[in-house]
């Protein structure tokens, strides 16, 4: 699954346009290293997003085949500190 699309299915970033952009600024990394909405995401990659003021750090648990409900969007990562 494209890292843009996980995002947004996740809801770790509300909306996919967002995700686009915010990733093509450099401000997402998988695995410590900057990646662009296109990049597939497998399970146990680790994600950083970091907002104007606060840094997320999230590892992939599980990566859907299709679209996710509100309550299960949760189960698909775990946040690091």
């Amino acid at each position: 699954m494209r890292l843009d699309k996980f995002l947004k299915v996740s809801r770790l970033i509300k909306r996919r346009t967002v995700a686009n952009e915010v990733s093509d600024m450099g401000r997402v990394l998988i695995n410590g290293n900057p990646a662009k909405a296109a990049k597939q995401v497998k399970e146990n990659d680790v994600i950083t997003i970091e907002y104007a003021n606060r840094t997320v750090k999230a590892k992939i648990l599980k990566v859907p085949t299709g679209n996710v409900s509100i309550q299960e969007s949760s189960t698909l990562y775990e946040l690091l500190d």
